[in-house]
């Protein structure tokens, strides 16, 4: 939990939950169980949730947690902000119940000051859960109603001025949200996004995504592994796209549909970091700027180009125009590729092409469909 961030696309994170297991290649060294199997190994949030192999590769063992002293502090937080929600767990995990999501959707609607961004690998459930979405019932009993009153005022136990202004706030942001779900609208305030990091885990995971109903719809393809084409999920109307259908396992309405409104794209860190390809990052720049979709580069990652440092590191790997990544010095095998040599996270950058790119969506141009 932390009111501020370092995250380029977020301003602070929120973890009601935390807990996970790997789903795909991209988990394989997760930045998180790595903090849950060691500096945060006794914290009361993360305590036996993850552990380290002989390797030193950190694994959650699959048991999720609900931080139930964590679950209203957003609505704590006046300031309005971005908010990455359980930056340290998956908030569709197959081991959460609907319960917990409940409360965690009950507190987003409560807080229109914010903007929540929800981030799953598990898109078919976000798809399934979201469709039939009905907090309301549980937002409107008096156990939660009582919590609402609480926050709102911890230093006004006796209904002052500032009690009922703020319980009437609250009270507000429930109207409105219950007349956007009875409207089938979803909530303005909270974007919801899959993470992928190869061609396979996007095709699997973008058309349940796009068949959610989310204000704003984004894709994180970081640790970006392998190239991308995601040109088939961008634009607006997004249903003429080209093999969409192809990549769908179900049957939507397709031009009824929007394309993704984001894309972050960004590469692996940390001690076991594999390389990121340029060509797949700039890829995606070009087919997120064709579609004027805003892009967003996070990082390089642990690697970068090492064609102007000393020659000949034995730890350098090649990369090639095709996107493929090779051992040797791209100098010793004649082609026209570069070397990428491990310099650390901060060396690395996240400059693309010579400049950063931090494109993001207009809260104002948030759709509701």
């Amino acid at each position: 939990m932390a009111e501020t961030s370092t995250i380029e696309w977020t301003d602070a994170t929120w973890n009601p939950i935390t807990g996970c297991t790997l789903a795909s290649p991209g988990c394989q060294h997760c930045y998180a169980a790595d903090l849950a199997a060691t500096r945060l190994a006794q914290h009361p949030s993360r305590a036996g949730l993850a552990r380290r192999n002989a390797a030193g590769v950190a694994a959650w063992t699959g048991e999720v947690r609900l931080n139930e002293r964590w679950l209203d502090q957003p609505l704590r937080w006046k300031r309005p902000r971005r908010i990455f929600v359980c930056a340290h767990a998956d908030l569709f995990h197959e081991a959460v119940p609907d319960e917990w999501i409940d409360r965690v959707f009950a507190v987003m609607a409560l807080a229109p000051q914010h903007t929540f961004q929800v981030l799953t690998k598990r898109a078919a459930r976000m798809r399934k859960y979201v469709s039939k979405l009905d907090i309301y019932a549980l937002v409107e009993t008096d156990e939660w109603r009582d919590a609402d009153h609480r926050v709102a005022c911890d230093d006004d136990p006796n209904g002052s001025p500032t009690w009922h202004a703020q319980t009437a706030a609250l009270e507000d942001a429930l109207s409105a949200a219950r007349t956007l779900l009875e409207a089938g609208k979803p909530l303005p305030n909270v974007w919801l996004g899959v993470s992928a990091e190869d061609q396979q885990r996007a095709d699997e995971r973008i058309p349940d995504l796009l068949a959610t109903p989310a204000a704003v719809r984004f894709g994180s393809f970081e640790p970006l592994l392998g190239p991308m084409d995601v040109a088939w999920a961008l634009g607006h109307p997004f249903g003429i796209a080209a093999g969409f259908l192809q990549r769908c396992h179900f049957s939507p309405c397709a031009e009824k549909l929007r394309g993704l409104d984001w894309i972050i794209v960004g590469g692996e860190s940390g001690r076991h970091a594999r390389p990121m390809h340029p060509t797949w990052a700039r890829s995606l720049r070009h087919q997120a700027q064709a579609a004027g979709v805003p892009f967003l580069f996070k990082q390089w990652g642990e690697w970068a180009r090492a064609d102007k440092l000393l020659p000949g590191h034995p730890g350098d790997v090649t990369y090639w125009p095709d996107g493929s990544i090779g051992a040797g010095n791209a100098n010793d095998n004649g082609g026209p590729g570069w070397s990428l040599r491990r310099v650390g996270k901060r060396a690395a950058g996240r400059r693309l092409d010579g400049r950063t790119w931090d494109e993001m969506p207009e809260l104002a141009h948030a759709h509701l469909s």
